[in-house]
This record gives C-alpha cells, structure tokens and sequence, in this order.
C-alpha cells in the first residue's frame, strides 16, 4: 500500500473518529437537555395540579373541576396522565387521555419523592415525575407522565443532520487528504526520481533538496552529502589504483626489458651478475612498493586492527633505532617534554605496530629530504593529548604542495631525484586518523618544516562517558 494512501486513510479515519466524538456529545447533552426540559414542562404541570386539589379539598367536586382543568389542556401534553396520591400512598385522583394506560408508581417510587421531593424515570416512550407537593392543608404525591413530542422529533432530526454532516464531513477529509498526501509524498517522490538517476559514473548529480528547512530537506541534504563523499571516495579509488599500476608496471617492465636483452645472446659472467643485481633492485623496489600498498589497505578497516595500550615514548625509541640503521648520514635527535604525573596522560590507546609504520614513515621521509638528514623528535604531553613533532630543515613545502602530500602516489618536483613512492605520508595520515589523531605540516625557510602529531591520550578515553 503506498504510503499517499496510507496519510490519506490515517487522516481520514483521525478526522471522522474527531465529528464522531463531536457528534455523539452534541447528541448525548442535546438529548439531557431534553429531558431536563421536559422534566421542569411536568414539574410546573404536577405543581398546578398539586394547588388546584389542595386548594379545593378531596371531594367529587374537587376532582371533576380537576379532571375538566386536565381535559382542556391535554393538547399541550401529548399522552398526558395524572395521580394524586394521599399521604397513606392511596390514589385519590387520575386522569388519562383515551386509549393511554394509568401511571401507577410503585410504594418504592412515592417513599423517595417524599424523601428527595421529587423523583423522575421513564416508562416506555414517556416520562414521568412524582413530584412531592406540601402546604399548610395537604401533603400528596402528584404523578405526571407524558411524551414529548416536539422534544423527540427535535432530536431526530439533530441526529439526522449530524450523520449527513459526518458522512460530508468523511469525503470532504478523504479529498483533502488526498491532495494533502500528495503534496507531502511529491518531494519524496522527487528525492526516488534523483536517486534512481544516480550511478558509479554519475554521483556528482544531487538530489533537489527544495527551500524549505523540513526532515525532507535534511534527508536530502543527507543523501547529498553521502553522494559526495562517495564520489571522493571513487575518485581517490581511481587515482590510486591508476598510480599503483603505474608504479608496478615500471620495474615489471624494466625486469622483463632486461631478461630479454640479456636472452638475445650469449653473456659473460660478470654481465649475467649485473643484470641479475639490475633485476634484484627491481624486485626490492616492487617488494617495498607492495608492502606499502598492502598496509594502506589494511589500515582501511577499521575492525580488523588489534587495539591495546601504546607508550609513544616506546615507540619512538625503536623508530630513532631504526631509522638510523638505514644510513650511516642518518641522524635522529629525539626529546621529551616533561612526564605528567597520570600514567594514562602518556599511554594511546590503539596499534603499536601501525604507530610505528607511521611515524618511520615520517621521521624516514625527514631525514630523506633534511639537507643534513637530521630530523629533531619533540614528543610533549598537553590538554590529555600526546604531541610528536618531527622538524628539519629540507626543501621548504608550498601551501599547495601540503594539501596533496597526503595523497598515495604524489610527490613534489623537489623530491623526484630522491628514491620513493609518494606513500609514506598517506600511509601515516591514514594511520594517525585511525587513532582519532590528526596530523598537520608547517614550512618556512626559516623555522623549516615541522610535521605535528595530535593523538588523544589513554586518559582521554577514559573520560568519556
């Protein structure tokens, strides 16, 4: 059942249970109000009576003055009756208009209107009221009955016109609706439509959102937002997989140029050893090239790393260790700040193993590209968080050169004579961002190029609820 429908028939059914509930009250209080009305018509009748007897006293007379009074005005009452019973509860009047049976109330009936002074209840289509009358000569008990005509047809016809009015009433609810619904589903219907049109090769269409600031508004905005960073998401996916085949065809290509050469003919031993020295450094340069690759990809997922407690401190003493096994021109200064008191101020919660990838990476890529290939490691300790700054003094880095570092696979003009791949720095970053850390480069000649590293520390952690 589409959902037009359904907010049609929803409101609809709110709208008819609303005049059904309006209906049946103004029936209900319409119908007392009736009755109240009625009841005070036999009250003023039963009280005229009630004079009139006592008044002319309990004799022939008397009754025939009261039944000729009775007579005369009984086309004011359709289906009038009256009795006058005497303080033993015997009857000592009645009238009734032909073809009408007496009211003959029980003892029960008269013992509570001498006790509440009147009493009213219905019988058959009539009411009825026994009204207690007293004065200084007599104490009756005049029963009144009759049937209130005017009061009932008034009643009818209010019930009629409330059910013509509850039936336009239900059209008129499910017409409006309707159009209602249609009007609430056309930008749902709209937000179907763009996403329909959406493909792998055409995220960057949007969904049309509208002017108003609405739930539909946001879900659009929402699914824009996703668009987009889908469409990121494709588009470093394309320029990775690009650069990686590129990268990996160039020594795949250099082996096989090489193994064909040197199959066209006989080689010496020494030529054989060159080439085979030649094709080593290529399959070295792939190893690495792959390895890197694969942490990349690793670090993509989120659930499949082991986390645990890391001392930085730790880790960057094996990394100055072994970075400077690299080279013997490759230096490493590392300084602490001072030690909080909170163990758990030093401690990061996370990888030790892809902590230390990344900051190799960054200390590794330092020393590359420093003059002196000396890299300065500050690691200090502030606002629950672990800082590690690498600083040397290489090339400086433009404005638009930091923004496409941290790209896999770009590398600046500066850095094409030195051996690498362009992935060490988004292998640290995605690293880092793994971590809910952040890292950020600074340049300038003079202070030169300072990469900084935020990481939440393990008492951070613990202080969120």
């Amino acid at each position: 059942m589409k959902i037009k429908f359904k907010i049609t028939a929803l409101f609809a059914l709110l709208v008819t249970i609303i005049l059904l509930a309006l209906s049946i009250s103004v029936h209900y209080f319409t119908a007392l109000q009736r009755t109240e009305t009625f009841k005070k018509r036999l009250k003023g009748r039963a009280n005229n009576d009630g004079q009139l007897f006592s008044y002319l006293g309990d004799n022939d007379s008397s009754r025939a003055f009261l039944y000729h009074m009775d007579s005369a005005s009984a086309f004011t009452l359709t289906q009038k009756s009256v009795a006058i019973f005497n303080y033993l509860d015997q009857p000592v009047y009645q009238y009734n208009v032909p073809d009408i049976d007496s009211i003959i109330p029980n003892k029960e009936i008269l013992k509570q209107a001498r006790l509440k002074h009147e009493v009213s209840y219905s019988a058959g289509k009539r009411d009825v009221l026994a009204f207690h009358y007293t004065d200084k000569r007599s104490r009756i008990i005049v029963v009144v009955a009759g049937y209130d005509a005017d009061g009932w047809e008034r009643l009818k016809d209010l019930r009629d016109l409330l059910l013509v009015c509850l039936f336009i009433g239900i059209a008129v609810a499910l017409a409006v609706g309707y159009a209602f619904s249609l009007q609430l589903v056309k930008p749902i219907k709209q937000i179907i439509h763009d996403v329909n049109h959406v493909t792998s090769q055409n995220l960057s269409k949007h969904i049309q959102a509208g002017s108003t600031q609405d739930e539909l508004n946001q879900l659009a905005n929402t699914f824009n937002d996703l668009l987009d960073r889908l469409q990121e998401s494709f588009l470093i996916q394309r320029r990775f997989i690009s650069n990686a085949s590129h990268e990996l065809s160039t020594p795949l290509t250099s082996i096989s140029s090489q193994l064909d050469v040197t199959l066209q003919k006989e080689r010496s031993t020494e030529e054989y050893k060159q080439v085979i020295y030649s094709v080593h450094e290529d399959v070295q340069q792939m190893q690495q090239l792959t390895k890197s690759l694969l942490e990349i990809a690793k670090t993509g997922s989120q659930g499949s790393i082991e986390l645990s407690e890391v001392r930085i401190d730790e880790v960057l003493l094996k990394v100055t260790a072994d970075v400077q096994k690299n080279s013997e021109a490759y230096k490493v200064i590392l300084q602490f700040g001072d030690f909080p008191d909170d163990e758990k101020a030093f401690l990061v919660f996370g990888n030790s193993d892809l902590l230390y990838s990344s900051l190799r990476n960054i200390a590794d890529n330092g020393c590359k590209f420093s003059s002196d290939h000396h890299v300065m490691v500050n690691l200090l300790f502030e606002d629950d968080n672990v800082i590690v700054q690498f600083k040397n003094y290489g090339d400086t880095i433009t404005k638009e050169e930091a923004e496409n570092i941290f790209q896999p696979f770009y590398r600046s003009a500066n850095a094409s004579p030195i051996e690498g791949f362009g992935l060490g720095l988004p292998l640290a970053k995605r690293i880092i961002n793994l971590h809910k850390g952040d890292i950020k480069v600074q340049s300038s000649p003079h202070t030169g190029t300072v990469f900084t590293i935020v990481l939440p520390s393990l008492k951070a952690f613990a202080a969120k609820p």
